[in-house]
């Protein structure tokens, strides 16, 4: 394939996108709408938006559906020519949301307003699955010029940990969706590209005591003072320095990697070098504030960056749990897994890069996540997985949403990067 011919392929994925700008944002709102919340995790009417665009266009695919309610979407077509196979991945299930408080909108509005689109979710991540949904729409046109395969994983327990969603298809159709490359749009910021994730451990401690009466604490433990001490010492994990390989902490201290992490994630430099966190998610203790607690719960969630080793953090936290018989440790195994990385300097790198650099007008930088997703699954069979998708940090908030500009930004370059990938080999 010449030059003259790429370049006129990329106008035209360019116009095609620009022709149907409101139509994306419709769907993109319309499978924000579609409440996904996981737990409890049915997403069969999410998941049905995006099997009516792709059947409306005669796409190829097929649902994958070990749980009922949790349906997949696996979907390949071959180019003209053998080549690389690229896969495309994104998850259908999204946070469950909070109750809406006086003044807020609805959780699920999928509302356009003062050019951003509003939802549980559309941040995480279903502007991301709609602009793979998207790209794969637009490339099956040009298949014919295309070398290699392109396939589209769109999963539905990425938010559980992957049990039946990625994890299920990587485990049962390894050949089918392993492929030479996988791009996702999870959210990373439109100044980044994310070439790893931390790794993490979840679990559950219960403390447990004789409980008393609030007036007679001789005759009990406070459970619920035994978690809090339990708390305050696994904060010291949070000073453990990873021991990173030299090629990776050089490549995330480049200036450009500071200055985009700072932009992005709202954050310090300090974090270009991911450190151990602990979050304390969830603490329940007592029945009555003059009742001597019984019974106190906690769930931790602890990150763990590149460079430091699983087993010793889940040693350190056994060694805090001998000073404290009273508790008891419950792993989250499908939430618990090691961090996975890939090669932050790969063709795809510089592809995601170049298309950035045409659109917007500037380079992101290959760093690392904060967060988790669904690429450690290919990152962990030896394939490079990288992230680029909106801005993160309204995930998670009532008012979680993507600019409008920012989505169609991420649908054009996933369009391109997916097709500058399976042409590539042509010249």
């Amino acid at each position: 394939m010449t030059e003259d011919t790429r370049s006129a392929d990329r106008r035209t994925l360019l116009e095609w996108i620009e022709a149907d700008r409101e139509a994306l944002i419709d769907f993109l709102s319309r499978f924000v709408r579609a409440a996904s919340p996981n737990p409890p995790g049915d997403t069969r009417e999410a998941t049905a938006v995006l099997t009516d665009a792709l059947g409306a266009d005669g796409l190829p695919f097929r649902i994958v559906a070990p749980q009922e309610t949790m349906p997949n979407i696996v979907g390949s077509f071959d180019g003209g020519r053998p080549g690389r196979h690229l896969v495309l991945n994104g998850h259908i299930d999204v946070f469950p949301a909070q109750e809406s408080a006086p003044g807020d909108r609805d959780p699920w509005s999928g509302a356009v307003e003062d050019g951003k689109l509003y939802g549980r979710g559309v941040a995480d991540m279903k502007c991301g699955t709609a602009s793979s949904v998207i790209a794969y729409r637009y490339l099956y046109r040009l298949r014919e010029r295309l070398s290699g395969r392109l396939t589209l994983t769109a999963v539905s327990d990425e938010e559980t940990g992957g049990r039946w969603g990625a994890r299920y298809l990587m485990e049962n159709f390894r050949d089918e969706v392993l492929g030479d490359c996988c791009l996702n749009g999870e959210p990373s910021g439109i100044h980044t590209v994310r070439f790893g994730d931390k790794g993490t451990l979840r679990f559950t401690l219960t403390a447990r005591t004789r409980g008393a009466h609030g007036a007679y604490p001789h005759l009990s433990e406070s459970a619920t003072k035994i978690i809090v001490r339990v708390a305050t010492e696994l904060e010291a994990l949070e000073d453990i320095e990873p021991n990173m390989p030299e090629e990776i902490r050089a490549a995330l201290a480049e200036p450009a990697a500071v200055a985009a992490v700072e932009s992005s994630l709202g954050t310090g430099a300090s974090e270009v070098v991911p450190r151990v966190t602990v979050n304390i998610g969830m603490l329940h203790g007592g029945i009555k504030v003059n009742v001597l607690p019984d019974e106190c719960q906690m769930q931790i969630d602890v990150r763990i960056p590149i460079g430091v080793d699983r087993e010793m953090v889940r040693g350190r936290i056994e060694e805090i749990l001998t000073r404290y018989p009273q508790v008891t440790l419950e792993e989250h195994i499908y939430h618990s897994y090691p961090y996975s990385v890939c090669d932050p300097k790969s063709d795809m790198v510089k592809i995601l890069q170049d298309n950035v650099e045409t659109l917007m007008g500037h380079r992101p930088p290959p760093i690392i996540s904060l967060g988790g997703a669904d690429t450690r699954f290919w990152r962990w069979e030896g394939v490079n997985a990288y992230l680029y998708g909106p801005n993160p940090q309204s995930m998670g908030r009532r008012d979680e949403h993507v600019e409008i500009e920012e989505f169609l930004h991420i649908v054009r370059t996933h369009t391109l990067s997916a097709y500058d990938y399976l042409t590539a080999a042509d010249g």
